[in-house]
């Protein structure tokens, strides 16, 4: 490839390459980790840079919730239909990439963004690679100092939209934390590190590769800063390792792999120009994998077709169709309201406890006899809501589950394109080992359940240890999530026939959670839209 002058760019390999004058070093000592790069060039479609905005957050005292929601990463069968955009930075140490990362995700003005660093996966040292790394004599920059295995599959999992843990390395004792930190739901994943285009199956997982090119000496004032300060080390020590491994990996299996970036970015997070280049095509990309849900063809799809076997409606006893009529009745009290709603949650939950697995458990009486009985055959049960009506079924189970862990998800109806967004998510640890009772008050389309159900999936929920319970779904609603996760079990106390045309169960409930918050809502709202949750 022939030099190009300092910023001006050419798509190499189907990306922009932006350089500073000369090209890449030496490649001979990674011919054994790296593929052979195509250096084809093709015309580029311009994209107009987006302007700044304020970021969509609501803050509170202890969390940080984007109003700015995840669209569907999945289609219609409820399956992944597209992956997130994966961005990876490499540069020698103290290059400056946490810094252009960072600039990247400002400028992008999008949420569901995750940084994931190379340095979280550093192997666990035996003791006597920790004796050396005390001593400053154990190479870190070195590619076998790294988990690929662990660090490829992490990234594959949460490119794919799931739910990943990630090791918390602790420099100062060369070793991992106890506590690993989850992530999940990324629209753009920019991967960092020394290493990050040193293992071909970790290229393969990256869309866009990004080379950060700095001085070597204000890298070494850089790393200088660094260790001293942040990691506790001696100057003398710094130096010591700087020179006997650093710089020498640098030449030898950090700077060849430059030739494989799709741009190169001098002098790190302050080449604006760079920045705004790869905004411009991350932003474009994104664009292109926009899915667009067709609400009136989801409600159509499922016409005249008989209910599905996974369904089971509680009877309708003269106790149940009295409640119902109470609480449908739009004169009803919100107190009568709440009374009623409570009770046929009650009984919704106790049925839906009938589904979980038993097996046979012989007892004693007091009076000495065996009693042969049964007992829950799993793990746990835990309990998620789907904010914020889904809330109000909580007190139910955990009136019935005794110390039942309990989650929330918010989504919300974006009402420009009639598509759910997913906001906000707190899951219990290890949920993918429990049986799930998912609880909504009402189900229209089905649109807010699948993607509940696709995040519990996400976190290695199995489908067919979820139960979807709600008072009152549309048939629209029980076809859309039958059809999409065929093994989810859906019980409900009653099952209307039609929505209208802006999605309202009929002749339904009204809009449950204002009905039972004491609230207003907009009268185009759905029954499955929900406000901000109240904690």
């Amino acid at each position: 490839m022939n030099s190009l002058p300092a910023y001006s760019g050419a798509r190499i390999s189907g990306c922009w390459t932006l350089r500073a004058d000369g090209s890449g070093g030496g490649d001979g000592s990674l011919d054994r980790l790296l593929p052979s790069v195509s250096m084809g060039i093709s015309p580029r479609k311009r994209t107009t840079s987006q302007c700044k905005s304020e970021p969509p957050l609501l803050r509170t005292s202890k969390r940080t919730i984007y109003t700015a929601g995840r669209p569907p990463w999945y289609n219609e069968h409820g399956t992944q239909s597209k992956e997130a955009f994966v961005i990876g930075l490499c540069g020698g140490s103290a290059s400056g990439k946490t810094t252009v990362a960072r600039k990247i995700i400002e400028a992008l003005d999008v949420p569901w963004v995750v940084l994931l660093s190379m340095d979280s996966f550093y192997k666990v040292l035996s003791p006597e690679e920790q004796t050396l790394a005390a001593s400053n004599d154990y190479n870190f920059d070195h590619p076998d100092a790294f988990d690929f295995g662990l660090l490829t599959h992490t990234l594959r999992k949460l490119k794919q939209g799931k739910s990943v843990k990630i090791p918390v390395y602790d420099f100062t004792t060369h070793g991992r934390q106890k506590e690993w930190k989850t992530v999940y739901g990324a629209s753009v994943i920019i991967f960092e590190g020394i290493m990050a285009f040193a293992d071909k199956e970790l290229l393969k997982l990256l869309d866009m590769k990004i080379f950060v090119e700095t001085d070597s000496d204000i890298r070494l004032v850089r790393r200088l800063r660094r260790d001293i300060t942040e990691r506790g080390r001696e100057i003398e020590g710094v130096i010591k390792q700087y020179n006997k491994f650093v710089k020498p990996a640098f030449e030898q299996y950090i700077e060849p792999t430059m030739r494989l970036a799709d741009l190169v970015v001098p002098r790190g997070g302050g080449n604006m120009v760079a920045i705004d280049l790869i905004v411009q095509h991350v932003h474009s990309q994104l664009e292109e994998r926009k899915l667009r849900w067709d609400m009136a063809a989801l409600a159509s799809a499922h016409q005249a077709q008989p209910l599905p076997q996974t369904l089971s409606v509680l009877e309708s006893t003269p106790q149940v169709r009295g409640m119902h009529t109470i609480i449908r009745n739009k004169e009803t009290s919100r107190d009568e309201f709440i009374f009623y709603s409570k009770r046929l949650m009650r009984l919704l939950i106790e049925r839906a406890l009938s589904f979980l697995p038993s097996q046979i458990h012989i007892v004693q009486t007091p009076q000495g006899e065996d009693y042969v009985g049964r007992t829950f055959y799993g793990k746990r049960v835990t309990g998620v809501s789907i904010l914020r009506a889904g809330e109000t079924m909580e007190p139910a189970l955990r009136a019935v589950c005794k110390d039942v862990r309990i989650g929330k998800i918010l989504i919300q109806t974006n009402q420009d394109t009639g598509e759910p967004e997913l906001h906000y998510l707190r899951l219990p640890k290890d949920i993918g080992e429990d049986h799930v009772i998912l609880m909504d008050c009402t189900v229209s389309t089905g649109a807010a359940a699948m993607m509940a159900v696709r995040v519990l999936l996400d976190h290695d929920v199995q489908e067919d240890k979820i139960l979807l319970v709600s008072l009152l779904m549309a048939e629209m609603g029980v076809h859309s999530v039958a059809y999409a996760f065929p093994q989810v079990k859906i019980i409900t106390t009653a099952v209307d026939k039609k929505v209208n045309d802006v999605f309202h169960i009929i002749p339904g409930i009204g809009n449950f959670g204002d009905r039972y918050f004491g609230t207003d809502a907009p009268p185009d709202w759905s029954d499955e839209e929900m406000d901000e949750p109240s904690y």
